[in-house]
């Protein structure tokens, strides 16, 4: 499937411009959303039966509540970045080892960053959102760094992965707004251009090198180290605080909801484990198979956003 998103940067002009195609349509934003069934009434009534008795739910989410937003992932069939393309999300060991591989990072997250950050809540966020509101959430973890969950207004929530909208210093760790690195970004390069075709996860675009090689990137202000978003990259580890946490939250549950993860990376699939650990019932909403469907009283495959929100926590 060949996607020609254009993004053009105009330097002269100082912002960027996107042609049509870019924008967040509803045709767009399907793009990225595998194919599903039709709701299934039975179903629907279970899943309802699933969250009435459930008094203290954890909820887990992944990329595939966020693909509704316009938002592509990586592994679902035929839409996410493993089957659109052969390229593959950035190492951490690379990041932190080489200054060309943090150029190129950071010149395509500069292109990618005013879209991505644009990208809206959908109805499975909101809905997320009213459920902690009416005490039925009792806590949020996201594997997803879109802050699509914050702008929904959820606040018992861990963002596992880390979030893109911050940046941290690798050396000293200073965290500062991702917004004002990018003034940074703008002031640094006045005169670089770039059209981007094509659009990857968590902000990211596809540049040729050429374009790459003239970018420059701004070092931390109170000690010029290096900077990184502030997310686990592929190849890095969540940091042990954390994980304790989110284990903590699964034992006080009573049950666990997945919706839009396959749960291939261990990060989140140790704590379904946890949950059948203690015995918890495990509801699964996903399109296309996941990695602890054998642990799962109920799966469903559909849309988040058309189910989550037929669905009333009280």
């Amino acid at each position: 499937m060949k996607m020609s998103f254009g993004l053009t940067f105009r330097s002269a002009k100082g912002r960027w411009i996107a042609n049509p195609s870019w924008q967040c349509s509803k045709a767009s934003i399907g793009l990225f959303v595998p194919a599903s069934p039709p709701l299934d009434p039975e179903k629907v009534k279970e899943l309802q039966r699933f969250i009435t008795l459930s008094k203290r739910l954890l909820v887990m989410t992944g990329a595939g509540i966020s693909t509704e937003s316009g938002i592509p992932d990586y592994r679902s069939e035929k839409v996410g970045l493993y089957a659109r393309t052969d390229r593959r999300p950035i190492q951490h060991g690379d990041f932190v080892r080489s200054a060309p591989i943090r150029q190129r990072y950071w010149a395509r997250n500069f292109v990618g960053w005013p879209q991505f950050s644009s990208h809206q809540p959908n109805p499975a966020h909101w809905a997320l959102s009213t459920w902690e509101k009416l005490g039925k959430l009792y806590w949020l973890v996201t594997q997803n760094v879109d802050a699509l969950h914050t702008k929904a207004g959820s606040q018992r929530l861990t963002e596992l992965h880390g979030c893109m909208h911050r940046v941290l210093c690798l050396d000293c760790g200073e965290q500062t707004p991702r917004g004002v690195l990018q003034e940074r970004f703008q002031v640094l390069n006045p005169t670089w251009s770039a059209e981007a075709y094509g659009l990857a996860p968590d902000g990211d675009v596809f540049l040729s090198e050429e374009q790459v090689r003239s970018f420059q990137v701004p070092s931390c202000i109170q000690c010029g180290g290096h900077l990184k978003p502030d997310v686990v990259f592929f190849g890095d580890t969540v940091n042990p605080d954390k994980v304790d946490f989110v284990h903590k939250r699964v034992k006080e549950a009573d049950s666990l909801l997945v919706v839009g993860s396959s749960l291939q990376v261990y990060s989140s699939y140790r704590f379904i484990l946890t949950a059948r650990e203690k015995k918890l019932p495990i509801a699964i909403l996903n399109i296309g198979p996941t990695r602890s469907d054998d642990l799962a009283c109920l799966k469903l495959n559909s849309r988040c956003g058309e189910l989550l929100p037929l669905i009333d926590p009280r």
